[in-house]
């Protein structure tokens, strides 16, 4: 009589820890998407080259026009968006006049295959990038991108490409979607296509 009620609380220990180590994967992928997106020029093109020298920001203290060696205030770039599929998109103002591509070299050869080592059942579908003003940077970088923006890798789970989890307990029988995993870091040199 104790023997079918033991097996089920067995077999729920076993899916505890199957389930924390699928989401430890997970998130481990989603920092170390991060960290290439955040030092690879895997940003999409019009961020990488635009000009603040000359633009009008609003910020909490008023608006400023910056010039040669201004900081780049956080106001001066909203949100950017960018999926491999769908390319990318002014999530929220500001944004650049041209956005631009991401590097889907860089996506495909380095981005993605370093998350898959990690997590190994990530699709490009799962995969997010968001660009927004961090405050760094300054108008007029003669040595690269102008902005340093926040860098936000976002693993999702799609109902085209799902990530899900099927406990054992259940006889496989049902199986639920994994939580959305994010991760921002600052972008660093936004150059190259390699991440070490």
């Amino acid at each position: 009589m104790v023997l079918p009620l033991l097996i089920l609380f067995l077999l729920g220990i076993i899916d505890a820890g199957r389930l924390a180590w699928q989401l430890n994967r997970a998130e481990k992928a989603t920092q170390a998407g991060a960290r290439v997106a955040a030092v690879t020029n895997s940003f999409p093109s019009g961020l990488r080259t635009e000009n603040y020298v000359g633009q009008s920001v609003t910020t909490s203290s008023g608006t400023v026009t910056l010039t040669q060696g201004d900081s780049i205030p956080r106001e001066a770039l909203g949100e950017i968006l960018c999926t491999r599929a769908g390319g990318c998109s002014c999530a929220t103002a500001p944004c650049p006049a041209t956005i631009g591509t991401i590097d889907t070299d860089v996506f495909d050869n380095v981005l993605l295959p370093r998350m898959k080592a990690m997590y190994g059942a990530i699709t490009a579908a799962n995969v997010e990038l968001r660009y927004s003003g961090s405050g760094l940077g300054f108008a007029g970088d003669p040595n690269g991108m102008e902005i340093a923006p926040l860098v936000t890798v976002q693993l999702v789970s799609t109902q085209a490409a799902p990530l899900k989890f099927t406990p054992i307990s259940t006889l496989r029988m049902a199986s639920f979607s994994l939580p959305s995993f994010r991760t921002t870091l600052t972008a660093e040199d936004a150059s190259g296509d390699k991440s070490f």
